[in-house]
Formats: structure tokens, C-alpha cells, sequence
């Protein structure tokens, strides 16, 4: 059994899994995709088992695969904080660092504040993912994901990096053309555009008062010919008077201050987005980890007050 895994399996496997196919993996380690394969099929005979379903277009991992990977990754981040510590290197960040973070967010915010970062920690290697929706939390392909809105696992840490709302907007053109909303029912006769994201129930937007004693929330089912899963292309259309639109206000706060936007019914308010970074509980420990979330946090808020 002791033959059965190989030290440097753990990190060929864990490459090869967030990599998505063997050509992929390939480039990633500097090999070539037949070497990959030789590299895959050594291990399942020494384990006696597949570890991943190969097609001709992509690959999947058994549940014996995912069990290996779980407990690969969780050896190599525990291996690597180890080697952090016995080398003193508590005071200076190393090693590589694994973010994600949503498409518009990360693309406009993340990624700038990555390229200061590695600046300030030349010894920190950082790999960015951006997606439309945030990995299952259950996941340890990321060692940091930047996300809106508190997850509900506690076994994650979730550190609160900025307050953010959502906010109902739409061009002066398109309010010129078919009217200023006066109250939430008034959405259901206009033309609102769709963002499919997230776990969220898709054109449900919630309204609360805010002003009253104990106010309740308003939920309506909007509608609108317009519908898409990524941010900024929902922005351009509000941009170009398609519509009226519900979206986090750090993605939109530059056309309201210029009047290409124009916020609507600002007597209610919507279920806020807070900004938060997550992260497993056993990387809390690691000082890129720690060096990185800090520097979020600092970096984030200085942005907000100005």
C-alpha cells in the first residue's frame, strides 16, 4: 500500500483535475498530453482503480477521483503552510495563490488589485479564474473566492471586504420614452433586463420601503425581452435604453455619477450584496492567504471612501 501513491501524484492530480482535460494539463505542467496519460494510467494501476472518465472531448472524475483529489489538495496546502513555517516565512507571503471571482467584479476590480499585489509580494505566483457563478463551497480547487453576498456554510470563513446594494436603474432615454416607475407594481409594465446568475430565483426583484415601522418587502416577477448571465453586458443594454435594470451598485456607480444612468424608485430599497472573500477554514493559516485578504480589504475600502 505504501507504493500505492506517490508524493508527486498529488500535485500531478490535482493539475489535472482543475485543468479539465489531459492537452490542457499538459500545457500547464510542460509536458506533452501523452505523457499526461502515461503519467494517469500508472497511478489508476497502482491503485487498482479509475480515477477519471475519459471522452473524446473532456473529462470527469470517478467518486474514487474526487476522494483522491480532496484529500490530494488538502495534503498540499497543509505541506506547503508547513514548509511556510519552518522557513520563517510568516512576514513574507509565498507560494501560489488561487482566486476566483465573478466576471464583472473580478474583471474590473479583482484583477487590477491582483497586479498590485503580486507588486508587493514578487514571491506570491496568483492564478485568477473568473466565473459567472462562485465554486461550491464544498470545493478546494481555490484558496480564495471573492463573492457577493454572505455563503450560509460555516465551514468556510467569510470576511466581509465591502458593503454593497443593489440598485434599480435605467437610462434617461428609455425613462423619457416610457415613464419613472412610482412604485414596485409599476415594473410590471415596463421592459425589465434579466441577469442569470447565482442561485437567485431569475426576474424575482424584491422591494422594502425605506422608510415605516416595521416595512415588508414587495416581491415582483419582472419581465423583459432582454436576458443574459453576464453583468456587463445587462449594463450595456440598460446603457443603450433597453430597459430598466437591477445591479450592484459597484459595477454601475460610475454611469450614475455621470447621468448615463439614472437610479429608480430610491424610496425602496433591494436585498443588499455585500462584498465578502471566502475561504477554507485549514488556508486561514497561510500567510498568502492572509497577506492577500488583508490587502483586499485595505485596498477596497480606500477605494470607497474616495
Amino acid at each position: 500500500m505504501a507504493n500505492d501513491i506517490l508524493p508527486n501524484d498529488l500535485g500531478f492530480f490535482s493539475v489535472l483535475a482543475s485543468s479539465g482535460s489531459l492537452s490542457a494539463a499538459a500545457r500547464e505542467l510542460g509536458i506533452t498530453t501523452p505523457a499526461v496519460s502515461k503519467h494517469l494510467a500508472q497511478m489508476e494501476a497502482r491503485l487498482g482503480m479509475p480515477l477519471v472518465v475519459r471522452t473524446t472531448r473532456r473529462m470527469s472524475l470517478t467518486p474514487e477521483g474526487q476522494l483522491y483529489l480532496e484529500h490530494a489538495r488538502r495534503i498540499l496546502g497543509e505541506i506547503d503552510e508547513m514548509a511556510q513555517l519552518l522557513g520563517g516565512s510568516r512576514s513574507e507571503p509565498v507560494g501560489l495563490l488561487r482566486v476566483n471571482a465573478t466576471l464583472g467584479f473580478g474583471r474590473s476590480h479583482v484583477a487590477p488589485l491582483i497586479s498590485r499585489f503580486v507588486r508587493k509580494y514578487p514571491k506570491v505566483e496568483v492564478q485568477l479564474q473568473l466565473s459567472v457563478n462562485p465554486p461550491p463551497l464544498t470545493d478546494d480547487a481555490f484558496d480564495v473566492c471573492v463573492r457577493f453576498g454572505e455563503p450560509p456554510d460555516a465551514r468556510v470563513i467569510a470576511r466581509r471586504i465591502a458593503p454593497n446594494r443593489r440598485v434599480l436603474c435605467a437610462s434617461p432615454a428609455y425613462l423619457a420614452k416610457h415613464g419613472t416607475p412610482r412604485e414596485p407594481r409599476d415594473l410590471l409594465q415596463h421592459n425589465c433586463i434579466g441577469i442569470r446568475q447565482g442561485d437567485e430565483a431569475y426576474g424575482l426583484w424584491r422591494l422594502t420601503p425605506a422608510r415605516g415601522r416595521n416595512p415588508s418587502a414587495e416581491a415582483i416577477k419582472t419581465r423583459g425581452s432582454l436576458a443574459t448571465n453576464d453583468g456587463e453586458i445587462a449594463v450595456s443594454w440598460a446603457l443603450d435604453g433597453h430597459g430598466i435594470l437591477l445591479r450592484a451598485e459597484w459595477d454601475i456607480e460610475r454611469y450614475l455619477q455621470s447621468g448615463r444612468l439614472v437610479q429608480v424608485l430610491p424610496q425602496y430599497r433591494t436585498p443588499d450584496a455585500d462584498i465578502y472573500a471566502v475561504y477554507p477554514q485549514h488556508h486561514q493559516s497561510a500567510p498568502r492567504v492572509r497577506a492577500f485578504v488583508d490587502f483586499l480589504v485595505l485596498s477596497i475600502s480606500q477605494q470607497a471612501s474616495q
